[in-house]
């Protein structure tokens, strides 16, 4: 069986890597999503338009957060509308025609999705306060480099002068 796989992304950096890598499939792209914090509305927006296309299964791709230092990369299946339809589980409270299945399953993408924007944030405000502490520390160092670096050239001119003038007095005597 030939598998066909298409990708669609949020943001614009994931934009710039699948359209080269991707071509063809890449099938559309999210941007604005995570300038500011991310809202259900916004995970709705994307599954509503995900639902758009036809497909078989659908993985979504994101970092988990773990902890200050460190996140993985995770791939969760998403469940289509075969797989919710096979389950048992969703007729026992309740008649359940297409349309029903069709929002159950734009409900449970929306919140994968949710779910999977705000790992991102966790993971990329952690990646951030690293870098910013990195860069303190290392100003930090270089501060003290420069100070070392001075305290050396100030007293070698104080030294320097100091040589002059013992100079100049035994050249007077």
């Amino acid at each position: 069986a030939v598998v066909s796989t298409q990708s669609t992304g949020v943001g614009d950096k994931v934009k710039a890597i699948l359209i080269k890598t991707m071509g063809d499939t890449y099938l559309s792209t999210f941007n604005n999503v995570g300038k500011k914090q991310s809202s259900f509305s916004d995970a709705l927006d994307i599954a509503e338009e995900v639902l758009t296309y036809e497909f078989d299964s659908a993985d979504i791709a994101y970092n988990s957060f773990v902890n200050v230092v460190s996140y993985k990369p995770v791939i969760k299946a998403t469940p289509s509308a075969a797989n919710i339809e096979s389950n048992d589980a969703i007729f026992t409270y309740d008649e359940v025609d297409s349309e029903v299945i069709r929002c159950y399953q734009e409900f449970t993408l929306a919140n994968m999705i949710h779910h999977a924007l705000k790992e991102q944030e966790a993971s990329e405000q952690s990646a951030r306060m690293n870098a910013m502490e990195n860069a303190t520390r290392n100003a930090g160092e270089m501060i003290d480099a420069l100070q070392l670096q001075y305290n050396r050239t100030r007293q070698a001119v104080i030294t320097r002068e100091l040589i002059e003038i013992i100079s100049g007095a035994n050249a007077l005597d």
